[in-house]
């Protein structure tokens, strides 16, 4: 209730990308926070699956997964706060998708291919990082683009009561 009062003005559209983009980086930054709560509990309890020199290539890929997820998951708020608040922005429900596609395929390839290494090398997993790669420059590139009908002036215009 309280998102429809705040953007009066928006277009049902960007309201809904609006919130689709806020709940998915709020709930996904949720959810690295606890992976990254996890990783740091392995370290203090020095777990030798995450820790041992054997292991290099799992603790690096999970702390890619772990950054990755985190920024990717800020990356999502702050589109959903530029649809909300930059009038006239316009973008394809495809880029829209894909900037979410990218937060969970990039990360989830890093974090997949630390859970199972060959001789120091990522497992399979890691496979998807590219395609996440690839959406989220799709998205981002999207993201600029959308700003070519933009109003000049800068944010939205707030409602009179």
């Amino acid at each position: 209730m309280q998102s429809a009062l705040v953007c009066v003005i928006c277009e049902p559209d960007a309201v809904n990308y609006s919130i689709r983009h806020l709940r998915f980086g709020w709930g996904a930054l949720a959810v690295y926070i606890c992976l990254g709560i996890g990783l740091e509990t392995m370290h203090g309890f020095k777990i030798g699956w995450y820790l041992d020199v054997g292991n290099e290539a799992r603790r690096l890929m999970f702390t890619l997964g772990h950054f990755h997820g985190t920024m990717f998951s800020l990356v999502n708020i702050a589109a959903g706060l530029t649809i909300r608040s930059v009038e006239g922005f316009r973008i394809r429900n495809s880029v829209s998708y894909a900037l979410i596609g990218a937060a969970i395929l990039l990360p989830g390839g890093f974090l997949l291919g630390g859970f199972v290494t060959y001789d120091g090398d990522p497992g399979t997993g890691v496979w998807l990082v590219p395609i996440g790669a690839l959406l989220m420059l799709y998205g981002v590139i999207g993201f600029a683009l959308g700003f070519k009908g933009a109003a000049p002036g800068g944010p939205r215009p707030k409602k009179q009561k």
